[in-house]
């Protein structure tokens, strides 16, 4: 799914209202019955609700709302915030169709002056200002978002939260609406898939309004998400006649004195994304950990407690490099020689990414197509300090194309970047995967699939869609509290069994 800017947003309201031959209010009618929809769908029907309006279409929105939902029976009043001398066209026709109906279902409220007297039981439906803010609230309109803040009450926003901008993150110290739930129209936007602003947002849903589907497959955006239909485009089911060697041969080169159990996930995780055959490069110390813990596995050793060196890569179809493996200065000069001498596509992670950042020069000699699977930590440690997480992002698109590499920048939207710089938010996961050694289960699963052709963009994306599902499947049997790494990989089949 697109994600559009703010202004390709409103392109796309009026290439709507033009193609389909209907007025803009009917658009906003559209959106508003949605809205009516989901809250009857969501919310008892003797909820009663304040609908908190601006002059803008926004409040035209929250102005239809608050009509629709008397008409269905609920108990609702809008309250209009007289920031601007005129109303938008919309909001002043919706005004004057509401006052028709009854004058007591709103009232203005005048600059300087707040709501005091709104009981916690009541529902607060945010419809102040929309996606048209140029700068941060001030003044009058930023102290009455700090007040409704503290407010007990439950709170909706519609399209987005009050003081929210869309397109970047916004100042910490910014006003912005705090809801619980916020109904957006059609796509996302930016700023709710980063932690900055996505706490402001809520829960998201998004209701089909029926925007221009010609509009939208044509504007062009470097920002998507990752949906169930990206991943069923891109998944491939096994052949009835395949054998081992069809899926491919996977080298997992990680471990270190203490620190065996990373690349032992890793290793399990690639196995069960799938690969046919898969080979663990560990330190002495621990062959026999994996041959007891990973029976499926082949083990080869190199060293005593730490890498030494990085053999056999050669035969191998795909190969992941760094969980739990340690910077030891023997480990650093066999991995330096190993990116020198390997020209195929690698999954680099954890510690060969630190030994990355204290060899800066071995970025320009990643094979091309190479994955690299940074937290925001380990990206800094290579990249440099970013202000938020929107702008690492960005940082990380540009690095990506420098450097011919995909780029999978971990967090609770893991961002997939392309050698194109194209920019994929994965949607699957949640908090209980917060935990260690999922990690090192990505980077397996990532490996594994790489191994069996997909290829390294396809390979990222799909691995992170499935490693999140899974660990969504776990959590809701589990619960995110009790998940931990090996719940992601036993989950990892009855997310393959869901796509599609």
């Amino acid at each position: 799914m697109k994600i559009f800017t703010s202004a390709q947003i409103r392109a796309c309201d009026a290439y709507t209202i033009h193609a389909s031959g209907i007025r803009s209010a009917e658009l906003m009618e559209r959106a508003a019955t949605k809205c009516v929809t989901w809250i009857g769908d969501h919310l008892p029907k003797d909820t009663l609700f304040v609908v908190l309006c601006g002059t803008g279409n926004n409040g035209g929105d929250g102005l239809a709302i608050t009509r629709l939902l008397h008409q269905r029976g609920y108990g609702v009043k809008a309250f209009l915030l007289r920031f601007s001398k005129d109303l938008s066209p919309d909001c002043q026709a919706n005004m004057q169709r509401l006052t028709n109906m009854g004058r007591d279902l709103v009232s203005v409220v005048t600059p300087d002056t707040f709501i005091t007297d709104i009981p916690p039981h009541i529902v607060i439906v945010d419809a102040i200002l929309g996606t048209g803010l140029s700068r941060p609230t001030e003044g009058w309109i930023a102290a009455f978002i700090s007040h409704i803040n503290q407010l007990p009450n439950k709170k909706i926003a519609i399209d987005i939260p009050s003081g929210l901008p869309a397109d970047i993150v916004a100042d910490h110290d910014a006003a912005i609406l705090k809801v619980q739930d916020t109904l957006s129209f059609q796509l996302y936007k930016r700023s709710f898939l980063h932690p900055e602003s996505a706490e402001y947002a809520g829960r998201v849903h998004l209701l089909d309004i029926g925007l221009d589907k010609t509009f939208i497959s044509a504007t062009p955006t470097q920002y998507k998400t990752i949906d169930a239909d990206d991943i069923a485009a891109i998944y491939r089911p096994r052949a009835p006649f395949a054998h081992k060697g069809t899926y491919g041969s996977v080298l997992l080169v990680g471990g270190s004195y203490g620190k065996m159990g990373a690349v032992t996930l890793s290793v399990k995780a690639a196995l069960r994304a799938g690969a046919g055959l898969v080979t663990a490069l560990v330190p002495g110390v621990g062959y026999y950990v994996l041959q007891t813990a990973v029976p499926e596995v082949m083990c080869r050793t190199s060293g005593e407690r730490a890498i030494e060196n990085i053999e056999e890569w050669e035969q191998m179809t795909a190969v992941g490099i760094g969980p739990g493996m340690g910077t030891d200065a023997k480990t650093a000069a066999a991995f330096a020689a190993f990116i020198d001498a390997c020209k195929k596509p690698v999954v680099i992670d954890a510690d060969a990414l630190n030994l990355i950042a204290k060899q800066p020069e071995l970025l320009a000699k990643l094979p091309k197509g190479s994955i690299l699977t940074p937290h925001p930590k380990e990206f800094s440690r290579l990249f440099g300090e970013n202000t938020n997480t929107m702008i690492q992002v960005d940082h990380a698109r540009i690095q990506a194309m420098r450097y011919n590499i995909n780029i999978v920048l971990k967090g609770h939207h893991t961002a997939i970047i392309t050698t194109e710089g194209e920019c994929w938010y994965n949607m699957t996961g949640n908090a209980g995967m917060a935990t260690g050694g999922a990690g090192d289960v990505l980077t397996g699963i990532i490996t594994g699939l790489l191994a069996q052709g997909y290829n390294p963009e396809h390979a990222a994306m799909l691995g992170v869609y499935l490693h999140g599902a899974a660990g969504d499947l776990a959590a809701k049997e589990l619960s995110e509290e009790a998940l931990i790494a090996d719940d992601i990989i036993n989950y990892l089949g009855k997310a393959f069994l869901d796509i599609g």
